[in-house]
């Protein structure tokens, strides 16, 4: 995560108001964490129940990444312009109660709806708490709430999973998956009280440019995409899917010009002329979508293939997490050091991981238990985790310190929209191989996740060596 090159206005918050505001930052990305991956193992249970279908089993997951990732940049700008205690309430009360009606819904069509207001409300709330603390924290308190967050989001990942596995096992006052999102009630409502009795006052710049067409260009290229994804895989590669995926490329080729000419654009065109930058924006793109993909496939293979519960595939991802973790606390440590050569370590070990599975899984199916598959699991994690914290620090190793605010909303905003794609595309493949049985579909996945993966080995060559100074701790 880049520190901002200047710390803002004067500093104005004590110290335990600084550590107070950084709890709230904390529980409100903890939040986005947890919803953006509990439904890796519920989506079985919740299609089961709402009768939805493979359809249901992409868009949970991918409603909610496609509004985040959308709108992600927007949210950012919208604070600027309007002020951050402004967005930070209506994000944290439209992701509450977002939260509810996901927690309540009938159907299927209106929980899709949920799940992508709860991605929307969450891309306005996320930006902010980086912009405040920027304004109000001293430079070395900073530096000690960044370090603080890799940690952290790494934890609230586990939790979302295991959460949802507990959760649905123990099938509380009969609700089944529903506490999973109704949960959001009370830690939403403990967000909204603190947010209000801590937040600095600050009215924005109503000078700020927001690009309102770039937004809904951005908007309508992803769901064109999307759409066509899911509706080719889940109903046959009719008129519909086809018209919508070339209606999808049509909207990039407009995006792109809009970027070229606006006055506010939300890319600027000088950071994709960046070769480092673009090398980086692709490696990120690819990696994401292709292990987001991976987790959400594994969790189908291990609950309908393996018939593990809900809660024992909750933890038979567990290996994965702690990889993740593990590795991405020693890229903190390492990046100083050794560079963009982590992401090639970091590939290097997704493809070995991949291959044990795809080892494990080719020779017996779904004749296979949790702890066979947990330390090829485990060792896909550590790749993982080395890519997850390094790519997008690299990244923008290269680009001016006044273009670090566009590039690194753009980076985050990339990591969403990947994970959207990603577990659209890879669980389309699962579900379009399943005719020949379950093992067979996750042999196929693994060999598209191993495929993807390894393509973007070369473009890590093209990317800067270094990270910036400021987080070569």
């Amino acid at each position: 995560m880049a520190i901002p090159a200047t710390a803002g206005p004067p500093v104005t918050a004590s110290p335990r108001l600084m550590w107070a505001i950084l709890g709230l930052v904390l529980l409100a990305d903890a939040l986005d964490m947890i919803d953006a991956t509990v439904t890796n193992i519920a989506a079985p249970t919740i299609t089961a129940e709402l009768h939805g279908g493979e359809g249901l089993i992409k868009w949970l997951g991918s409603a909610y990444m496609l509004a985040m990732g959308v709108l992600l940049v927007v949210g950012g700008r919208l604070g600027d312009k309007y002020g951050q205690r402004r967005l930070f309430l209506i994000g944290m009360s439209g992701f509450t109660i977002a939260s509810a009606v996901a927690g309540l819904s009938p159907n299927p069509a209106l929980l899709v709806l949920a799940r992508g207001a709860q991605g929307a409300f969450g891309a306005l709330l996320i930006p902010q708490g980086m912009a405040i603390m920027t304004k109000t924290f001293s430079r070395d308190m900073l530096t000690k709430a960044f370090g603080m967050f890799g940690p952290l989001l790494g934890i609230a990942s586990v939790g979302g999973p295991i959460l949802a596995g507990f959760v649905i096992d123990a099938d509380i006052a009969g609700l089944s998956w529903r506490p999973i999102f109704l949960v959001n009630l009370v830690l939403g409502g403990l967000g909204l009280v603190l947010a209000v009795r801590l937040l600095p006052q600050d009215d924005g710049d109503a000078s700020t440019g927001v690009d309102g067409v770039g937004s809904g260009l951005l908007a309508a290229i992803m769901f064109g995409l999307l759409l066509g994804l899911v509706e080719g895989s889940s109903n046959g590669w009719t008129a519909i899917p086809i018209l919508s995926i070339v209606a999808g490329l049509v909207f990039l080729a407009a995006f792109a010009r809009r970027q070229s000419t606006a006055a506010d654009p939300l890319l600027k065109p000088s950071l994709l002329r960046n070769r480092g930058f673009s090398s980086g924006l692709l490696v990120g793109l690819i990696v994401f979508a292709a292990t987001t993909g991976l987790v959400y496939v594994l969790s189908l293979f291990m609950q309908q293939g393996l018939h593990a519960s809900a809660r024992d595939a909750s933890l038979g991802l567990l290996p994965m997490t702690v990889g993740i973790i593990v590795a991405a606390g020693a890229c903190m440590a390492l990046i100083k050091k050794m560079g963009r050569t982590l992401i090639f370590l970091g590939l290097a070990i997704i493809l070995i991981g991949c291959g044990w599975l795809l080892v494990l899984v080719t020779s017996s199916g779904t004749d296979l238990s949790l702890w066979t598959l947990a330390p090829a699991v485990f060792l896909t994690g550590l790749g993982m985790g080395a890519c997850y914290g390094t790519i997008f620090d690299i990244a923008i190793g290269d680009i001016d310190p006044d273009e670090a605010g566009s590039a690194s909303g753009s980076l985050s905003a990339i990591q969403q929209l990947a994970a959207g794609i990603g577990s659209a595309a890879v669980t389309s493949v699962f579900f379009q191989s399943t005719a020949s049985g379950l093992g067979h579909a996750m042999t196929t996945s693994l060999v598209v996740v191993v495929a993807l993966t390894a393509i973007t080995v070369p473009a890590v060559i093209l990317m800067p060596r270094r990270a910036p100074e400021e987080l070569q701790h």
